[in-house]
């Protein structure tokens, strides 16, 4: 687990600030609510969890992340413990019955609520809570991806 000093020392050799990131990843996250679900989705059109976070990653803080979650877990950032998550932060949860493997990935909102396109069933890009008894149970681990942004973000209006 990252010590808050190695997060500051990782992240601190760039001149970007993690807050204004995670504002406008979220903020676009936001006005996606409601849109459908679909596997293999990654455009407006529906997303999947992992295609729903690369879209908004990729469009906002010009970043690639792997396409699946099984890769996305692998991504080399800094490891957050669950009581300092920060808005942004990317959350891996096992959602398909085979304990601690990945199937399912979403981006925390601060307030223990995080984004995510969930599923069919439940009407796609929607906010649920880590509180929630399923999500906490199937939790596995929190990253932050956006330590690895690049060094300049050209802010698009």
């Amino acid at each position: 687990m990252a010590s808050d000093k190695e997060l500051a020392a990782f992240a601190g050799s760039k001149p970007y600030q993690l807050p204004v990131l995670a504002d406008s990843i979220l903020e676009r996250g936001m006005s996606l609510i409601g849109t459908r679900y679909r596997f293999g989705g990654t455009s407006e059109a529906g997303f999947d969890c992992s295609g729903f976070i690369g879209y908004l990653f990729r469009e906002e803080a010009g970043m690639n992340l792997p396409r699946s979650t099984r890769e996305m877990i692998n991504v080399n950032a800094p490891l957050v413990a669950r009581n300092q998550l920060e808005p942004g932060d990317l959350l891996f949860f096992s959602t398909n019955g085979r304990r601690g493997r990945v199937s399912h990935a979403g981006i925390y909102l601060g307030d223990n609520q995080f984004i995510h396109s969930s599923s069919r069933r439940s009407g796609g890009v929607r906010i649920d809570s880590l509180g929630d008894s399923y999500w906490n149970k199937t939790f596995i681990e929190a990253k932050r991806a956006l330590a690895m942004a690049p060094t300049v973000v050209t802010a698009r209006k």
